[in-house]
């Protein structure tokens, strides 16, 4: 970004580098984003059920609304109890029925291991970024292959 990059970057770092204080700045930002966006989304279901969505016909009626509380507050709070309920109970049954196989493996930090590859996501980035040599090659390959689709709706 012209003239305020370099600010922007040293304020995100917290300093000229990728330190302790941006570690501690991106932990603090993503454990506490959920709790924003949650919050964010009760407020705009309150909204929306106070005043009700937008009627494309224009017509006022008030006959078939039924009040949010408490018919659908103890429908949408009895849902996530059993939701939390069902997920607490698999995870006091079974505690590594969900977790991958490999994080039984002891560790060696003496040894990296030779079938280090990425999720199934990333793969594509992977075997691009893997087969050019060149590095700025690889990586301007990886933004054309991401260009490609997002231009893709643009074309006849």
């Amino acid at each position: 970004i012209p003239y305020l990059g370099n600010e922007l970057v040293k304020w995100l770092w917290g300093g000229f580098s990728v330190d302790n204080a941006t570690l501690t700045r991106f932990f603090a930002l993503h454990f506490l984003l959920p709790f924003i966006i949650a919050a964010l989304v009760m407020v705009h279901l309150l909204f929306l059920h106070q005043t009700g969505s937008s009627n494309p016909l224009g017509l006022n009626s008030n006959f078939d609304k039924i009040p949010f509380h408490p018919y659908f507050s103890i429908k949408d709070l009895m849902g996530a109890m059993l939701t939390l309920m069902f997920f607490i109970l698999l995870n006091l049954w079974e505690p590594r029925i969900l977790g991958d196989p490999e994080n039984f493996i002891p560790a060696n930090p003496l040894v990296t291991p030779v079938h280090i590859q990425p999720e199934w996501y990333f793969l594509f980035a992977y075997a691009i970024l893997r087969s050019i040599p060149n590095k700025l090659g690889g990586v301007i390959a990886m933004v054309a292959s991401i260009a490609i689709i997002l231009i893709l709706p643009f074309t006849n």
